[in-house]
């Protein structure tokens, strides 16, 4: 046998490796078939749905970051994740059902209940 010793294996190469992903590919797919949700789903598609997820979440906690340092925080709470998502035009989109548990709403003040005479200066 040329190249090493007999009974050697290589090592494993995982799909989150090959794709370069944090996201564990093969944790999406077994939480996709314990909530019944499917019964096949082709590799192909758990990479795509694990690099979505991977996506989403950096993009929100980046913008979530932002956020904190405006506020002169140096930890990520919930209210951060909120405006960050709700002043992102995508995001907002993608979550405008989503209630986010602790983050309060939006600052903002109807035009109808300021007074007239504030609105005339």
């Amino acid at each position: 046998m040329a190249g090493g010793k007999s009974g050697e294996r290589k090592k494993a190469v995982t799909w989150c490796t090959k794709a370069g992903l944090q996201i564990l590919v093969d944790r999406i797919g077994r939480y996709l078939k314990k909530g019944r949700d499917t019964d096949r789903v082709g590799p192909g598609a758990l990479v795509y749905l694990a690099a979505f997820l991977e996506y989403l979440a950096v993009k929100m906690l980046e913008l979530a970051g932002k956020v904190a340092k405006d506020n002169k925080k140096t930890c990520i709470m919930s209210r951060h994740l909120l405006l960050a998502t709700r002043n992102d035009e995508e995001l907002s989109k993608l979550l405008d059902g989503i209630t986010i548990a602790h983050g309060g709403v939006l600052p903002n003040i109807h035009s109808v209940l300021f007074s007239k005479k504030a609105n005339m200066h």
